[in-house]
C-alpha cells in the first residue's frame, strides 16, 4: 500500500509526543462529523507468491510492491525492442513513471483471446469462464470454453484485417491478448487502446525450447493473481519434461527427422532454434537442419528437402488436417513415395485430437503440456523407453 507522507511537522523537540496525540485526539473528538464511508482499495498480492521466469525468452515479470512489470521482448521479431505493461490491483493507482507503458488491471475478469494457445493458457489455470472473445470460434477444443460458445457467452471478433474494433469496443474486455508476428504492427490495435481496451502481445512461438513457451502460463498466472497455482503446476510440468528427456541421453541410435510438407510451392522447416527442434533432439532424434541459428521457420522449396527427405528415418509432422492418410499424401505430390520414411511406414502427424469442427488440441493444450508431446515422440522413436505409453497428439499415418 502507497504510504503518503504529511505535508508538514512541528519540530520533536518542541512539542512532547503524548501531547502531539492528546491534542489531536482533543481536536478530532471537538470536530468530528459524520461522512460517507469511502471504498478503501484492496490490494491482493499474497507475500512470496511471484513467477521466476526461467525458460522463456520473450517475456519478463518484475514485482515491485503492489504492482507488476511485464517485458515483452522482441514481439514482433526484432521490428520492436521490447514493450511494457504495468500490472496494477484493481482499485489502485497506477504508478507514476510509466506514462509509455499500457496500464492493465487485474485480476482479468473478461478477456479476448486470438490464438488456441491462448485458451491452453487460461485453461491450465482453470481460468476459461474469463474468456468472452475470440478470434475465431471454431478453433476450439476445450470442452468448457465449447459450452460457453454454445450458451452465447462468447463473442467472435475476428482477426487481423478483419478484427472488429466497434464490437470489441462495446464489449469493453479487460485484455485483449494478441499474437506476436513479423507481420503484426502495435499501431494496428491503436483504436482500441485509445478505447481505453489494453492489448498484450504473446509472441510465444519464437521461443526456443517447448518449457519456454509453456512457460508463458506464468504471464497469464500474473494477469490472474494465480501464482502460487502456476508454479505448483508448471512445476510439474518440468519435472516430468526433464525426467522424460533424461531417458533419451544415452541412446546410441538417433534417426534422422524431415517435418512438414510442401504447400503452395513452400515447405516450412522448423529453424535450428525453434522448439520443436528441441523437441526433436530431446526425444533422441537427429534434424537435418539443427545448426541453423534462428527461430520459427525456414521457407524452402520441394526439390531442397527432396535429397534430405529420401534417406530420412521419420516423417513427423505431416500435413494438415486434411492430409490424414498416405494416399492423401500421394495425392498432394506422386514424389512422396520416394521417401524412406513414407516406403516403411514411418510417418506421423499431430492430428489424434482434432474435433468435429476442425481444431486441433495440439495447439492447445498441447502448447501447455510439453511433456506429453515429449513423450509422444519418445514413443515414436524409441518406443523401448516408453513401452506402456499411448500416443496422445500423434497418429501414425497409414
Amino acid at each position: 500500500m502507497i504510504k503518503r507522507k504529511t505535508t508538514a511537522r512541528l519540530p520533536k523537540s518542541a512539542v512532547p509526543i503524548w501531547l502531539t496525540f492528546l491534542f489531536a485526539l482533543v481536536l478530532a473528538s471537538s470536530t468530528a462529523r459524520p461522512v460517507p464511508s469511502k471504498p478503501v482499495p484492496t490490494i491482493n498480492v499474497p507475500v512470496g507468491e511471484q513467477v521466476s521466469v526461467r525458460y522463456a525468452k520473450g517475456f519478463s515479470i518484475k514485482y515491485t510492491g503492489p504492482y507488476k512489470i511485464v517485458s515483452i521482448i522482441s514481439p514482433f521479431e526484432k521490428k520492436v525492442d521490447t514493450i511494457r505493461y504495468v500490472l496494477v490491483q484493481r482499485g489502485t493507482p497506477p504508478p507514476k513513471g510509466f506514462a509509455a507503458s499500457q496500464v492493465i488491471e487485474i485480476p482479468l475478469r473478461k478477456l479476448v483471446a486470438m490464438s488456441s494457445m491462448h485458451v491452453g493458457l487460461a485453461a491450465f489455470l482453470g481460468a476459461e469462464d474469463l474468456i468472452v472473445g475470440l478470434a475465431n470460434l471454431k478453433y476450439v477444443s476445450s470442452p468448457k470454453v465449447l459450452r460457453r460458445i454454445e450458451t452465447g457467452k462468447i463473442q467472435e471478433v475476428g482477426r487481423d484485417q478483419t478484427i472488429n474494433e466497434e464490437q470489441l469496443i462495446t464489449m469493453q474486455p479487460d485484455l485483449l491478448m494478441a499474437m506476436g508476428s513479423p507481420t503484426a504492427r502495435m499501431d494496428r490495435y491503436r483504436t482500441l487502446r485509445d478505447a481505453g481496451i489494453p492489448v498484450l502481445i504473446n509472441s510465444e512461438w519464437v521461443e526456443t525450447t517447448p518449457l519456454g513457451r509453456a512457460e508463458w502460463v506464468k504471464l497469464m498466472a500474473a494477469l490472474l493473481n494465480k501464482e502460487k497455482l502456476v508454479n505448483q503446476k508448471f512445476g510439474q510440468v518440468e519435472n516430468e519434461y526433464k525426467r522424460l528427456s533424461a531417458l533419451t541421453q544415452k541412446v546410441s541410435y538417433k534417426p534422422s527427422i524431415i517435418s512438414g510438407m510442401n504447400a503452395k510451392d513452400a515447405w516450412f522447416v522448423p529453424d535450428g532454434d525453434s522448439y520443436m527442434t528441441r523437441f526433436f533432439l530431446d526425444a533422441g532424434g537427429s534434424y537435418p537442419w539443427v545448426n541453423r541459428r534462428a527461430t520459427g521457420s525456414l521457407p524452402l522449396n520441394f526439390e531442397a528437402v527432396y535429397p534430405i527427405a529420401l534417406k530420412a528415418d521419420y516423417w513427423l509432422n505431416v500435413g494438415m488436417m486434411s492430409v490424414d492418410s498416405k494416399e492423401s499424401v500421394l495425392a498432394r505430390d506422386a514424389r512422396y513415395a520416394d521417401f524412406k520414411a513414407f516406403k516403411q511406414g514411418r510417418m506421423y502427424s499431430y492430428s489424434k485430437r482434432v474435433n468435429a469442427q476442425g481444431a486441433n488440441d495440439f495447439w492447445e493444450s498441447g502448447a501447455l503440456n510439453p511433456q506429453l508431446v515429449l513423450a509422444d515422440l519418445i514413443k515414436i522413436l524409441h518406443p523401448e523407453l516408453l513401452p506402456k505409453h499411448e500416443l496422445v497428439y500423434y497418429r501414425q499415418l497409414k
